[in-house]
């Protein structure tokens, strides 16, 4: 039988090649962007299959009034995607109070409303698939984006807490953790804080080159994910274990260098 998704950020990026995959295969999708014109395309191929929809996710009614209009047209609502978000680049430092605060309403607080804006209708339904699009960024941090690192680490966290609430429910959270892809992420939707001169040297040893992915390779993974009886709580795409191993590895290393004061200060 044909599914429903509902994905955010659907304009561009993964939002954009997911929505794709799903209606190639006969699935339904709700399409939600802020600027609805970008999914015109959408429309012209698949018609009444996907149903485009204005939405900024940081409007809390206007995510549950969007999720509602997508169960009423379609009958269902079986996999959400939270997939809206942006990078903003800037040192611990040089970040303002609107700055941190605008990238936290948009990774975590737009993924949470509308993860419980689905959340009735998948516990009704006693089965559904929900997607945290968090990237590799939610569990390893590097330099100058501390707080889209702050966005993700939460909805990480968020969402293992809700795993273990949920399952009884038949509905399954998977945190999506992609690395580098050629998905105009940077060039599109990233935003910079100010740049203190105290940091120049600290920006200037941060600035590297990453091998990138193609996007388009992705819509198997996810449509695996989806369909998958016991799905992963997390799954990574791209290159990034190898990497994300040695750094869980270093951090063993030292809780059990430490582990004799951490047992001191239990009372032992």
């Amino acid at each position: 039988m044909a599914k429903t998704w509902f994905i955010t950020g659907s304009s561009r990026g993964f939002g954009r090649e997911w929505a794709e995959a799903a209606l190639e295969r006969g699935d339904h999708v709700v399409a939600t962007a802020r600027d609805v014109t970008r999914l015109t395309p959408l429309v012209e191929r698949y018609g009444d299959e996907v149903l485009p929809v204005p939405l900024d996710v940081t409007d809390r009614a206007a995510v549950h009034a969007a999720v509602q209009k997508a169960h009423s047209h379609f009958g269902s609502l079986d996999i959400a995607v939270n997939n809206a978000g942006y990078g903003h680049f800037g040192m611990v430092e040089e970040l303002d109070e609107a700055e941190l605060r605008a990238q936290m309403e948009t990774n975590f607080f737009g993924a949470v409303w509308v993860t419980q804006a689905v959340l009735p209708l998948m516990r009704s339904q006693r089965s559904g698939r929900i997607l945290q699009v968090t990237s590799e960024g939610g569990v390893r941090a590097f330099p100058g984006i501390g707080a889209y690192h702050a966005s993700k680490w939460a909805l990480e966290g968020l969402s293992e807490s809700l795993a273990q609430e949920v399952t009884v429910f038949g509905i399954h959270i998977t945190n999506v953790e992609p690395g580098p892809y050629a998905t105009d992420w940077l060039a599109r939707g990233a935003q910079h804080s100010e740049q203190h001169p105290a940091y120049a040297e600290v920006h200037a040893a941060s600035a590297q080159e990453f091998e990138v992915g193609d996007p388009r390779a992705t819509r198997d993974a996810i449509l695996q994910v989806v369909d998958a009886e016991r799905p992963p709580l997390r799954i990574f795409l791209g290159k990034s274990f190898t990497d994300v191993a040695d750094l869980y590895q270093e951090r063993l290393n030292t809780w059990q260098q430490w582990q004799p004061v951490s047992l001191a200060a239990f009372g032992y």
